[in-house]
């Protein structure tokens, strides 16, 4: 007769292991994760972690920030497409060229002024 040996994940999950646990580094489980959590003392300075509540914690943090996965096909929930563009060439009069005009004249106009008000001043 054998025995199957079941692996079984602990219920407490050690400081050192929780960050691993839910895939972030140690800086920012202390940060966003551990204030969050009830802290469980194991021997004299060991702190540990109950596993449902890492669970719970991811399963709020997915809660609020998840977003559905890549689909496959025309378009992604995401994706940004263009507001109101045609790649076809219209008639019209250019608005960057007319900027460009008013800029010109505006600025002759500045300076213009300027030259006069100096002359006049010596």
């Amino acid at each position: 007769m054998t025995v199957a040996l079941i692996d079984v994940a602990p219920r407490l999950i050690r400081l050192g292991k929780a960050p691993a646990y839910l895939g972030m580094d140690r800086n920012r489980f202390n940060r966003e994760v551990r204030p969050q959590l009830t802290e469980i003392p194991i021997g004299v300075q060991g702190v540990a972690f109950d596993r449902l509540d890492l669970d719970a914690w991811a399963d709020d943090y997915k809660r609020r920030n998840g977003r559905p996965g890549r689909q496959t096909g025309d378009s992604t929930w995401d994706e940004r497409k263009p507001l109101d563009s045609t790649f076809e060439a219209e008639s019209g009069t250019s608005t960057k060229s007319s900027e460009v005009c008013a800029f010109a004249r505006a600025l002759d106009k500045v300076t213009s002024k300027r030259r006069k008000s100096t002359s006049h001043g010596g």
